[in-house]
């Protein structure tokens, strides 16, 4: 590119560029040769209407035109479509051509691109032009992905619920008008990637969508996205959706050609763009939780180049899961390369995510919508408060305390020389108070047998912990916290277990084991499975770390809202009725905490070490980033010892420190690039050697450098660089003792707990003289003998339709809440409601299951029956009596009809209680009913 060119010359050589790049061959109107490649550019042909800028060839037939603009013009590119459109349905010369489909405006910096076989044909911005191959492949359908959409069939609605109905209806809908980018809002827990496999699916089958890309921000998630795609079945086939179309979750640059559905990270995706390896290391942290990219984020997007191997068309969708504000701000580009649909799913949406998708929000459903419709499980907050977990301590000069290293964990007894005063933000970094960490999992203890979840105790009277889930701060917080855990609760290995992509034991094993066994009861993790990840008999969340993003924030809780089936949560909670809600409890304020949905960038802030280790090894290409984790590695090197920096060179492929952070340095070094450009155009001519070739040759240097600083940052050395710090040594504070200040339930909950009452209270009163049973409790309580199981059941049914929140169980938790009952519910729901009901009539002065209140009734009856002289019933009488009361416990009536069946039948019948109790059986099975609902 000389100097002296004009701007219309400079934006043809970028568009020149662009074409060759995408695989197409540029030539001049007197150089043509078709038969040269697939796809030719033929600038300046001649048409009816005048020279085109340029004619596009495929396989030797006309496809297209691209008009050029001066970069200058790029506003005016809408404004030109009528001339670009002139062109391509004017008759080229020598060729009796049909008017061609696709259609460029382009400046060489912006390009827009229609393709008028679409129904309202819409230009739309593209990244770069497409593939020869492309448009090869396109022309063999004779209708566009964009006009197919207009032929999907009406949805299935089997098995689909109402909010997944209306998310995927409106997709399509915004699908069939052209809306590039659609937003689906739908809270955790309510079926965001099976709605996402349902529209997948019929977009393959039904609108011969090419290839679609899954995109997610951990590696967990996509494996546990992968599972789903394989776990997934139609409706109107009998195969898995794996058995019908390929799914490759990307573990390398690797895109397969056949391969219809790709699970990624962005991480992942973002160097394949780069045309490099990514250590899968690197999938495993959460892109939203590194300090440094999102301090990053306000600076611009991360620049990406076109690369033929991933061109713009390679994705027809891409459906962002969880799509967090890093895919937004600083990795936007990374989706703005492709000329794809966007589809985004989250359960907590932001100002960002709204913006980004255009407004487009074709499905919104949240969490409180949710819990209403008993799709997932309201919760509470529990508060544990102590007093080093509020103020920190100090650490005195002159006390003889343990040290340990973080890396090894070997501890070193020694005599403090000086006061280390600590905060509460320095727990657990660099010191550790076992005690602090100890009240508050013996208090966790007490408050969930007397207060969280009480009377869940098995047949040998031991109490049974419900599946609890802890969010530690670090891997080292992690493992003091299992420690405390298992001594605390005198339970063995198997009770408590880390769940973290470091430990040795397969993380997917204890994930699996959790789910779906009865041990480990308690998991503790740092991040592994804090978004995404499904366990749905968890009923319990302990933070004992905090979190300052809502996103992330509102993730995490998600862990808890599944809802899951008696049976299937009794098969790993014996003692459990069912899963009405779940219990937050908050050891650390993370729910009081200010949470923020953007970072604001400080320049001054400090960056961990992790999260810049974390930026590069991803792909980042930054001179801030490489400096400042340059002058880390510079410090760091003072600090470590000689065996400490031999343990690194087996981790770095055999590079020192002083060796990395050189080549940091190195990589953005005018003086270095030069000297590496030298080495590049040597083996050039120096009569070729022109200005736009010594700037290529300065490009090249600049990203081998690049590439090689890069190069030995990987999963094993980051982790080993973060843990030997200047501060890798922790104190641990075994003398400073801490103590409870606060355990309660949250005023929020305890104030959502008596809205509930309140509500259930003032249904049952509204609803008294329309429901028969309700009618009885209140107006006629002398005929609550006559109350039978299918009166309670309308009671139930009307509840469960009209009011789902105010479920037996729910309302029974609420109450255990306000302390006013320390009794689990019955386990069966209409015993339950029977028990509230009475309550609430003020029958009975407190709650307490109605199957015991029969039992208790029953026992009394019988006791008044046997006083004074003699015993009215002989045994054989007393048999059948139960038989009556437990009939009674299941039914809440009985009838002399209800003799004929299970379990009468089998002793006889009427015909046998009859014989036992002659002229008297009316009149006990009257008194009975009588007495046992009294």
């Amino acid at each position: 590119m000389t100097s002296n060119q004009n701007p219309e010359q400079i934006a043809r050589d970028k568009i020149d560029k662009m074409l060759i790049a995408a695989e197409w061959m540029v030539q001049h109107k007197k150089d043509i040769d078709l038969s040269a490649n697939k796809g030719v550019a033929v600038r300046e042909y001649q048409t009816s209407v005048g020279p085109a800028d340029y004619v596009l060839f495929v396989d030797k037939k006309p496809v297209g035109i691209i008009e050029a603009k001066k970069a200058d013009d790029g506003y005016k590119l809408n404004v030109v479509e009528e001339q670009s459109t002139k062109y391509a349905n004017a008759k080229l010369k020598y060729l009796d051509n049909a008017p061609l489909p696709f259609v460029y405006e382009s400046t060489g910096t912006i390009t827009n691109f229609t393709d008028y076989r679409d129904n309202k044909a819409r230009s739309r911005t593209v990244f770069s032009f497409h593939k020869p191959t492309t448009f090869a492949n396109w022309l063999k359908n004779p209708k566009s992905l964009r006009k197919r959409f207009l032929d999907i069939p009406h949805l299935d609605k089997t098995d689909l619920r109402p909010a997944q109905i209306v998310a995927i209806e409106n997709l399509e809908k915004s699908f069939k008008n052209n809306r590039p980018r659609a937003l689906i809002q739908m809270a955790t827990g309510a079926g965001k990637t099976f709605t996402a496999a349902t529209f997948i699916y019929r977009l393959l089958k039904y609108a011969g969508a090419k290839r679609v890309l899954f995109l997610v921000d951990t590696k967990n998630l996509g494996e546990q996205a992968e599972q789903a795609f394989m776990t997934y079945q139609p409706t109107d086939d009998n195969r898995k959706f794996t058995e019908l179309y390929n799914v490759q979750r990307l573990a390398s640059s690797y895109i397969s050609s056949d391969s219809q559905v790709c699970v990624s990270t962005i991480q992942r995706l973002y160097s394949i763009l780069k045309g490099k390896d990514l250590d899968e290391d690197a999938e495993n942290e959460n892109p939203e939780e590194n300090t440094w990219i999102q301090q990053q984020a306000n600076k611009g997007a991360i620049p990406v180049e076109y690369n033929a191997k991933v061109p713009v068309e390679q994705f027809d969708f891409i459906v962002i899961d969880e799509c967090h504000r890093s895919i937004y701000n600083l990795w936007k580009q990374v989706l703005d390369y492709f000329d794809a649909f966007l589809i985004g799913l989250t359960a907590t949406p932001h100002k960002h995510t709204f913006g980004f998708f255009d407004e487009n929000v074709v499905g919104q459903y949240t969490y409180e919508e949710s819990v209403t419709d008993g799709v997932n499980v309201p919760y509470d907050v529990y508060t544990i408060e102590t007093q080093i977990s509020q103020q920190g301590d100090t650490v005195k000069a002159g006390w003889h305390v343990d040290r340990r290293d973080k890396l090894t964990r070997a501890t070193c007894w020694q005599q403090e020389d000086e006061d280390t005063k600590y905060t509460k933000n320095d727990l657990d970094k660099k010191v550790v108070n076992l005690s602090q960490i100890r009240n508050i999992i013996q208090e966790y203890k007490r408050a969930l047998k007397t207060e969280i979840f009480p009377q869940r105790v098995d047949e040998n009277g031991e109490y049974e912990v419900p599946k609890t889930l802890v969010f530690a701060k670090t891997d080292s917080h992690a493992d003091d916290i299992i420690k405390i855990i298992r001594k605390e609760f005198a339970d063995g290995n198997e009770f408590c277990k880390k769940l973290t992509y470091k430990i040795d034991e397969d993380p997917k094993s204890v994930l699996n084991r959790f789910r779906n066994t009865y041990y480990p009861r308690i998991v503790v993790t740092v991040d592994m499975i804090a978004t995404g990840t499904d366990v749905k008999p968890l009923e319990v969340l302990l933070f004992m770390r905090d979190v300052k993003s809502i996103n992330y924030f509102e993730q995490m809780k998600g862990r808890g809202t599944r809802t899951i089936s008696k049976d299937s949560l009794q098969l790993v909670t014996k003692t459990a009725r069912s899963k009405t809600h779940f219990v937050i409890v908050d050891a650390v304020g993370a729910i009081k905490s200010k949470k923020t949905d953007s970072r604001p960038l400080e320049r001054k802030r400090s960056v961990p070490l992790k999260d810049l280790l974390g930026a590069v090894t991803v792909g980042v290409e930054d001179e801030d980033l490489f400096l400042s984790l340059a002058n880390r590695l510079i410090r760091l090197d003072k600090q470590m010892t000689e065996q400490e920096k031999d343990n690194l060179l087996t981790k770095t492929g055999g590079k020192n420190l002083k060796q990395m952070t050189k080549q940091l340095l190195s990589a953005f070094d005018p003086d270095e690039i030069d000297k590496k450009a030298e080495e590049i155009l040597k083996v050039i001519p120096s009569d070729e050697k022109t200005p736009e070739k010594i700037t290529q040759a300065k490009d090249e240097a600049k990203k081998q450098l690049i590439s090689e600083a890069a190069s030995c940052f990987n999963g094993k050395a980051n982790d080993y660089l973060e843990n030997v710090r200047k501060e890798y040594e922790q104190i641990i504070d075994s003398i400073n003792i801490d103590e409870v200040l606060k355990s309660e339930w949250d005023k929020t909950s305890l104030d959502k707990a008596n809205a509930m009452v309140k509500d259930f209270s003032e249904y049952l009163q509204a609803n008294k003289d329309e429901i028969k049973a309700l009618s009885i409790f209140y107006n006629q309580p002398n005929k609550r003998r006559n109350i039978t199981f299918k009166m309670i059941k309308e009671v139930f049914e009307k509840i469960k339709l009209e009011r789902p929140l105010l479920a037996p169980h729910n309302v029974w938790s609420a109450y255990i809440a306000i302390d006013d009952v320390q009794t689990e519910a019955p386990k069966d729901e209409l015993t339950a409601l029977v028990s509230l009901i009475r309550l609430v009539c003020g029958i009975d002065n407190e709650l307490k299951p109605y199957d015991k209140v029969i039992n208790k009734n029953f026992k009394n009856w019988i006791f008044r029956q046997h006083s004074g002289d003699h015993n009215r019933f002989t045994a054989e009488q007393l048999d059948w009596l139960r038989l009556i009361k437990d009939h009674v416990v299941s039914s809440y009536h009985i009838e002399v009809d209800d003799l004929d069946y299970t379990p009468f039948d089998a002793q006889g019948g009427r015909g046998k209680m009859y014989q036992l109790f002659g002229n008297d059986m009316n009149e006990i099975i009257d008194e009975l009913n009588e007495v046992l609902a009294a």
